[in-house]
């Protein structure tokens, strides 16, 4: 699994610990929603503050 992190619109690094985190949480999230086939290929998440 290929994870990005950009803030800003900077590239954060990541480790391949960090990648395996960030998306074994997003790719569960996503998977346990209603309408998310279970074969999804690509999965974004925009976090905007106020």
């Amino acid at each position: 699994m290929k994870v990005s992190l950009v803030v800003d619109g900077v590239e954060i690094p990541l480790n391949d610990f960090t990648q395996q985190i960030i998306g074994n949480v997003s790719a569960g999230m996503a998977s346990s929603l209603r309408g998310v086939s279970q074969d999804w290929k690509s999965l974004q998440i925009t976090v905007e503050r106020d």
